[in-house]
């Protein structure tokens, strides 16, 4: 996890506590308002959530907080109202010591920095809005966005917990990240620690309501507008009409599909915002390097989970992380993530990566653990603390590949260790979803 700056307090005039934290030397101060929820700690786990507020923070003072309700700012009583949000936002920027700050609205939080952006000029340097609306709901003379009926008739449908608490929406907010397990669970244990389910509910209830069209011709200082093309959240029209109520505001669309702006290409949003805020394009090119990319999975782990109960399968989910974390250090190999039931490791050698797929799967064994692995090596992108890249995609579509219990590799891997007297079976060509042409894959002998 990304280091996590500290946590301060700004007091409202009504004495509601408001979270902040700030990140970068600046100038300028950038104020970004997140979504409708938020906490400030929990958003630093997701590596790409750091990473694109690091990004944020190489060129600017990046200014976080918490709006009122949630996160780790104060509780309040039903749905706080746009102006009330601005008496956040003013709180911490006195706090922080910001006179003058560029202001970046993110979906929800759109409204309320075009809100103070048109009552506090003197305070707004500029404002960027990402994924942002000024309406929430359909009314004829806004048809991009659905009926407050529609929205609240599919909402009835579903119980919170089963969807918006546990991740399994994410296909929506962030298409690119549908088969990350570890992204799911992230977005899950985010959402419940930002809100309550009732709180959410009131919440929801008075987004419904959102209507800032009128304020948009009053708005003066230079106004960038970013989305999505593909965006399944919010139209990307709501964006378009948006800019173009807002005297000399930019209207630039972005490639994708994802509403969060840290995940998918957000290489291209960061780009847009450097060069609105500076002049200049500075967002550095991911450091390149050869490794060796293992995949594991737990065999039927679903169905093992059902059988034993949540609580002892998280105490066989905890002797599977000793064992990979010790395996993984004696054959010099970098864990760089959990995907749920397995992990993602980098080797810079294939040789130590089969001997340590080989040893988890023996030492995982006693502990009835069966895992199947998968083993590519190639150019991977390193961004922080995360690892991307076609390399990787491979890897993980070698493992998918692989049977209970095997050690899957590229012909790319067995040619690295001719000589080495590790043994193969040839499994033949195979395609991989997403991967262009046919690959020769082999099974290690153990």
């Amino acid at each position: 996890m990304a280091d996590v700056p500290a946590t301060r307090y700004a007091k409202t005039p009504d004495g509601v506590h408001v979270a902040y934290q700030t990140v970068g030397e600046g100038p300028p101060d950038l104020m970004l308002v997140d979504g409708f929820i938020s906490h400030l700690d929990i958003a630093w786990e997701d590596p790409g959530v750091a990473r694109f507020r690091r990004e944020l923070a190489s060129f600017t003072r990046l200014v976080l907080f918490d709006k009122r309700g949630v996160g780790l700012s104060d509780r309040v009583p039903g749905a706080p109202t746009l102006e009330q949000r601005t008496d956040d936002m003013l709180a911490v920027m006195d706090a922080a010591g910001v006179e003058r700050a560029v202001l970046m609205g993110l979906s929800e939080g759109a409204p309320a920095t075009l809100l103070f952006a048109a009552t506090y000029p003197e305070r707004t340097q500029a404002l960027i809005l990402h994924g942002g609306m000024a309406r929430s709901t359909w009314a004829p003379d806004y048809p991009w966005a659905t009926p407050a009926d529609a929205v609240l008739e599919s909402v009835a449908a579903f119980e919170p917990e089963e969807v918006l608490f546990d991740g399994a929406d994410i296909e929506v907010w962030a298409p690119s990240l549908a088969d990350d397990e570890r992204a799911i669970a992230w977005l899950g244990r985010y959402r419940r620690s930002s809100i309550t389910p009732g709180a959410l509910a009131q919440l929801f209830v008075m987004f419904l309501e959102i209507d800032v069209r009128a304020v948009l011709p009053t708005i003066t200082v230079p106004t960038l507008v970013l989305h999505r093309r593909g965006d399944r959240v919010v139209n990307r029209h709501a964006g378009e009409w948006m800019a173009a109520q807002i005297p000399g505001a930019r209207y630039v669309e972005v490639p994708g599909a994802d509403h969060f702006p840290w995940t998918g290409d957000s290489d291209a949003v960061l780009s847009e915002v450097e060069e609105f805020i500076t002049g200049a394009r500075h967002v550095a090119e991911p450091e390149r390097v050869l490794a060796t990319v293992l995949f594991t999975d737990i065999v039927g782990s679903t169905d093992q989970a059902s059988a034993v109960g949540d609580r002892a399968w998280r105490e066989t989910l905890d002797q599977h992380d000793a064992v990979v974390s010790s395996v993984l250090e004696r054959h010099r190999g970098r864990a760089v993530k959990s995907t749920g039931d397995g992990v993602l490791a980098t080797f810079d050698g294939p040789g130590r990566a089969i001997r340590c797929a080989l040893e988890l799967h023996e030492a995982l064994t006693p502990i009835g653990i069966k895992i199947r692995a998968g083993l590519h090596t190639g150019e991977v992108e390193v961004r922080g603390d995360d690892v991307g890249g076609i390399a990787v995609h491979i890897a993980a579509r070698v493992e998918a590949a692989a049977a209970p219990g095997e050690v899957l590799v590229s012909r790319t891997v067995s040619d690295l260790v001719v000589g080495s007297g590790i043994a193969f079976e040839d499994r033949g060509v195979h395609p991989l979803k997403g991967v262009p042409g046919e690959w020769q894959l082999f099974a290690v002998r153990g």
